[in-house]
């Protein structure tokens, strides 16, 4: 509409110019013709003195009904004779200055009190010897009034145009939505007889149903999903047996200091976070590398031991490895080559032989040790994470009847990068030994197909997202994990009031300073040192803030066994001392980096205590630390800073979300995440709050555990069908 007014005003401005140019020259040719009929007589009677006859001569030229006034002025520019009243300026004593050294006169239109007019002076003379000046004035008020008129007129028939492409519009869209509605309603309803669709919803009309049904199954299973929830679908839809999870991390380390009494520490691991509650919801058993310097000390002669201690509502069984497996499978094919490989953080992975091979190894003993766990012929199991991507395979060839899910907790690269590992082939292919692969995106999944099939002979079905090798299928699908809610660390940490006390008392910070934080492994993909050089330009920016503003990041250790570890340890120290160095004053310092492993509850204090949290990951799967912080603030205060290159970037839109590599943009984010007011951080923190509290956890789990419950009915159905078509060929009919 604004395009169409635009297209309406230019072309009347045009029209406009067009008709006064024509208006123009239609004057000053009808100037020209007067003085060229008046000039003979006027210089005649100027020769003999005779002023009543030039006023005769001037009033013949005033019948004119454009020529206002005409005068007749003297060599010297006096008045000799006029018709009615000159506009004021235009008398002979005012023309003087226009005619100065221009002998030939002057002609030009002026405004004047009453709107536009046309002058004319020309000189009178005969034989060469000066008489004196022809002074005439055309009215152009009329030019004005045309002009008005076409602009009323164009704003009336715009006005009329677009009253009736506004209602076309409406009825157009009305009955195009009226006519879509029908035929979607009939395609999802399906009605008496056969129904055709129409070949405009044939691409959606799959995803459409199958969205309606989830959001029934959503709607009519119970509402928000808990852990009485997915306890139900386990009961219900898996008979009650419990899930078998590989992982590498444990939930539970039992550590043993020096000289020290035993402890029970929660690792740093986001997959940890989230698969923790979901195991004290289903029961079964945890398989996990025993990394504690305790851990054998507590496990039965089968290397198992009931967590959680005190509750005991699972079993996590542990799986000893050497040194020397650990620097290969771990250390080196593990966080040298695969994660550097999927992370887009300009690391280059390094990809060994033997590392591979006790990559391999190590696959196959946790693929023994699931086997080993399972009563039945066809378990439950979810295989975690990139670690790990050789045992769904191994485990369907013990068990060909187990419902295998794979999950990559990291992002999964495009095809051409993956193809940078020597053995692509045989990651994907022990991947697809899974009955359902699950990534946290759908680009993600994307890659894995593109992946497929510029690796792998196999069969693709892009619609249903299933790849098919050596005549199995797996499906691939995108479940964005999540944490427990509600959080029972959030549950458990001090009120807020007290938490910020705490905090500005910690900082030497004054009652209305504000805090920052950031949670972490220190880790290269997390952008720790943007994250600090963010600080540092914000303080530049925003010198108010020295003194009153600092920013804890509690960076816990993290793969220090590996070069690239140790040196970003080394730049993150360097960079916090010299900021520190560049702002502090007294006891305040604008970054506290808090460099040490930190317990859940000391961790929901900061985040309870802070004003804002930045989370600057240069690529991630998910981040479940944004997702914490939202957990963490029932009081709905507080702000997230969120890196786009996060898998949560794509659900909490509410968050301010910043490029990490753009410091100008990120220290803004974080000005405005101070600056905001209460009742905005409010509303964000409430859309951030709802969003997580539905899609938790036990969501993220339910999901994979119903479609792994379809899987196996359809395979038992398939198995139990089979051997019927035989069956009936053989009877013989009399």
């Amino acid at each position: 509409m604004a395009v169409l007014a635009a297209l309406a005003w230019g072309a009347t401005e045009l029209v406009n110019r067009t008709a006064r140019a024509w208006f123009e020259k239609d004057v000053t040719l009808r100037a020209q013709v007067a003085v060229s009929g008046a000039s003979e007589a006027l210089s005649a009677h100027l020769v003999t003195g005779n002023r009543r006859r030039l006023g005769g001569v001037l009033t013949e030229l005033a019948r004119d009904d454009r020529i206002m006034a005409a005068a007749v002025c003297a060599p010297d520019l006096r008045t000799l004779a006029r018709t009615g009243a000159l506009p004021p300026g235009h008398d002979c004593a005012d023309v003087a200055a226009r005619v100065a050294g221009r002998p030939d006169g002057v002609e030009g239109i002026e405004r004047v009190e009453g709107g536009l007019v046309h002058l004319t002076v020309r000189p009178l003379a005969e034989e060469g010897t000066a008489l004196g000046w022809l002074v005439l004035v055309h009215d152009l008020s009329f030019l004005e009034r045309r002009e008005a008129a076409m602009r009323r007129f164009t704003a009336g028939a715009f006005g009329v145009v677009a009253l009736i492409a506004s209602f076309l519009t409406f009825a157009v869209r009305r009955l195009a939505w009226r006519s879509w509605t029908r035929e979607l309603r009939g395609l999802l309803v399906p009605q008496a007889g056969p129904r055709k669709p129409s070949k405009t919803f044939q691409p959606l009309l799959q995803d459409v149903r199958q969205l309606v049904t989830e959001l029934a199954a959503e709607q009519g299973a119970g509402g928000r999903w808990s852990p009485e929830r997915l306890r139900r679908v386990l009961t219900e839809s898996l008979e009650g047996e419990g899930v078998v999870i590989v992982a590498n991390r444990e939930p539970y380390v039992h550590e043993r200091p020096a000289g020290g009494e035993l402890r029970v520490v929660h690792p740093a691991s986001g997959l940890v976070t989230a698969l923790e509650p979901v195991m004290r919801a289903c029961s079964g058993t945890w398989i996990a590398h025993g990394s504690g310097s305790a851990d054998r000390e507590v496990v039965d002669a089968r290397d198992r031991i009931s967590v959680p201690p005190g509750e005991e509502k699972y079993t996590l069984r542990r799986v000893w490895l050497s040194a020397e497996e650990e620097r290969g499978y771990y250390y080196g094919f593990s966080n040298e080559g695969l994660w550097p490989l999927c992370h887009i953080a300009h690391t280059r992975p390094i990809f060994r032989a033997q590392d591979w091979r006790h990559y391999q190894a190590v696959n196959r003993r946790f693929a023994d040790a699931v086997c080993a766990e399972v009563d039945g012929p066809d378990p439950i199991v979810l295989v975690q994470d990139y670690h790990f991507a050789l045992v769904p395979r191994m485990i369907r060839e013990r068990l060909p009847r187990a419902t295998v899910i794979g999950f990559w907790h990291i992002p999964w690269p495009h095809a051409e990068r993956f193809g940078i590992c020597p053995w692509a082939r045989e990651l994907l292919e022990g991947m697809l030994g899974a009955s359902v692969v699950g990534f946290h995106t759908q680009l993600h999944c994307n890659n894995f197909v593109e992946s497929v099939d510029r690796y792998l002979e196999a069969r693709i079905d892009r619609e249903r997202q299933s790849i098919v090798v050596g005549g199995r299928e797996s499906l691939v699908r995108a479940y964005p994990i999540s944490i427990e809610w509600p959080n029972h660390w959030a549950a458990q940490a001090p009120p807020v009031d007290e938490c910020r006390a705490a905090a500005l008392a910690e900082l030497a910070l004054p009652p209305d300073g504000r805090i920052g934080v950031g949670v972490d492994r220190l880790d290269y993909t997390k952008g720790v040192e943007e994250r600090l050089l963010a600080v540092e330009r914000l303080l530049e920016r925003f010198p108010q803030l020295i003194g009153r503003f600092t920013f804890v990041q509690l960076g816990a250790p993290s793969r220090t066994l590996i070069g690239h570890y140790r040196e970003l340890n080394e730049r993150v120290d360097a960079l916090a001392a010299r900021v520190n160095a560049r702002f502090a004053s007294g006891a305040w310092r604008p970054i506290a980096l808090l460099r040490a492993h930190h317990e859940p509850p000391a961790i929901f204090r900061w985040l309870r205590a802070a004003d804002l949290c930045y989370v600057s990951s240069l690529h991630d799967g998910m981040n479940l630390v944004a997702k914490e912080f939202v957990a963490a603030r029932d009081d709905e205060h507080g702000v997230l800073v969120l890196s786009r290159f996060t898998g949560a970037a794509r659900e909490l839109t509410e968050a301010l979300l910043v490029n990490p590599y753009d410091l100008e943009e990120a220290s803004s984010a974080l000005a405005a995440a101070l600056m905001m007011p209460a009742r905005e951080q409010a509303e964000r923190m409430r859309a951030m709050r709802a969003f997580v509290g539905d899609l938790n956890v036990y969501r993220w789990a339910g999901r994979m555990l119903s479609d792994a419950a379809r899987l196996r009915q359809r395979e038992r159905l398939s198995t139990r069908l089979g051997p019927g078509p035989r069956r009936v060929e053989e009877v013989k009919v009399p």
